[in-house]
């Protein structure tokens, strides 16, 4: 089974042809719209459709009432969660989507430093917890940033809608996993707070969330209550390794050498909490921890530190070592956040509601999906006979456009590598592999190209 549908006609029904629009009509219009944004994925509705009557087609069908973002994107997440066995991680972040400050949009709130106006985009992105397969979203909100009221206390600030509930959501909305498999929820350090927790529990999910209170009370396996970062000071190194670490705005990238530490914890319910954690009834939450400092930095660089906290038992170096793996892969959910903005242009987008820009989004969430599959489908299985996953059409054509030793195009890497070839890669022997957007740019020329071929050999009048 591949994960991603190369032809985007049959990846368009698969993703939108479920739709409950409101009218059947509707529904077929957003498979024909999607199949052309699959096409050109960054470009204007006026070039992705070519015509006067498309592009008002579009326009049209994005602000109407029953196209909304879930109604758009809901047959996706369900799609992806539909699995039958295995276990799989739900890498969950928040982007902000900021359409500028110059546009004057019905119904977008302040994002940003409070000049950009928008809203943010909260995902769940379903990845395999072993190896590098990215299945979808499985759940998705948007939330609008309100002011904080003038004079508020901060049992006030509990008790009111604050943006963290984000979060919960996301979480009650993918909900517990089908019979047979596992889910584990990762998340960053803005999902450090008790409440995420109790409905995690709720859920019956897993997790890994960077901590980010380490001067937080909890109490030891003995009983005894301690302060976070002494608790982590107090136990014993189980392990070293070597860390690869990305480079970031003010430094590059290196290797870490890093120290591993773990124990179990129970964490209490706070003094000050929301309305939520006083009456769900869950008083403390026993869950591990894990630690991963860095020994010896660079000098003037911030040494490496990760606290993560897990419903995962972590009995041994080889256990910390797993959860340590699931938290690595949450990066991959910042590619879909590259993906939408940057491959699909979300931002861009002309619309002159905050409703229509919410369709829009839920559309190109699954499009963005697609461009970020691309680029994993030749690393999860290169050697795959490409005719078992490419149209015959596309191989003969890919054929007909290689020369010399690269016309033999036998696997799914070689496709792949071929398709990298017309966005622009060179393939020498030190570049690296190929990124979805080179990727995409690649796909844009060949379907352009399986187009002209198409409309040469049909017959006229």
């Amino acid at each position: 089974m591949t994960l991603v549908e190369l032809d985007v006609n049959c990846w368009a029904e698969q993703q939108f042809g479920t739709c409950d629009l409101g009218d059947r009509r509707r529904t077929k219009r957003a498979v024909k719209v999607a199949t052309r944004c699959a096409a050109d994925p960054s470009a204007s509705i006026p070039r992705q459709n070519e015509s006067w009557a498309d592009c008002k087609g579009v326009y049209l069908l994005m602000n109407e009432d029953d196209v909304t973002f879930s109604a758009m994107a809901g047959p996706h997440w369900k799609l992806t969660r539909a699995r039958t066995s295995g276990h799989y991680l739900l890498l969950g972040d928040t982007t902000t989507i900021d359409f500028g400050s110059h546009r004057n949009v019905a119904g977008l709130s302040a994002v940003g430093d409070g000049r950009g106006r928008g809203f943010l985009l909260h995902s769940s992105l379903l990845v395999s917890a072993e190896g590098e397969e990215i299945y979808g979203l499985a759940g998705q909100t948007i939330y609008y940033r309100k002011p904080c009221p003038t004079g508020e206390t901060y049992g006030q600030r509990l008790n009111r809608e604050r943006e963290s509930k984000i979060w919960g959501e996301v979480i009650e909305l993918v909900g517990p996993a089908p019979d047979g498999v596992t889910f584990t929820h990762v998340f960053d350090r803005g999902a450090d707070n008790f409440e995420v927790y109790c409905r995690l529990v709720f859920s019956q999910t897993n997790w890994v969330v960077r901590a980010a209170q380490l001067t937080r009370r909890v109490d030891t396996a003995a009983g005894t209550p301690r302060r976070l970062d002494q608790y982590l000071n107090s136990l014993l190194v189980s392990g070293t390794y070597d860390l690869s670490v990305r480079a970031n705005h003010d430094q590059p990238s290196r290797t870490a050498q890093v120290e591993v530490r773990f124990g179990p914890l129970m964490v209490p319910r706070p003094c000050n909490c929301s309305k939520f954690v006083r009456e769900c009834g869950i008083a403390a939450i026993t869950m591990w921890v894990v630690e991963v400092r860095e020994t010896h930095p660079p000098q003037g660089v911030k040494p490496l530190r990760w606290v993560l906290l897990t419903s995962h038992a972590v009995q041994s170096f080889e256990d910390a070592w797993r959860v340590i793996g699931y938290y690595e892969k949450r990066p991959l959910i910042e590619e879909f956040h590259k993906a939408i903005k940057t491959g699909c242009r979300l931002e861009s987008r002309q619309y002159q509601t905050s409703h229509a820009l919410e369709a829009t989004a839920g559309m190109l969430s699954v499009l963005a999906i697609r461009l970020v599959q691309l680029k994993s489908v030749a690393r999860v299985d290169p050697d795959r006979p490409a005719h078992c996953v490419v149209p015959a059409s596309w191989l003969q054509m890919i054929h007909c456009l290689q020369r010399g030793k690269q016309r033999q195009v036998s696997t799914v890497r070689e496709f792949f590598h071929a398709v990298a070839r017309l966005g622009g890669w060179l393939g020498r022997k030190h570049d690296a592999q190929p990124g979805w957007i080179t990727l995409w740019h690649g796909f844009d020329k060949l379907i352009l190209m399986m187009r002209g071929a198409d409309a040469s050999s049909s017959k006229c009048g």
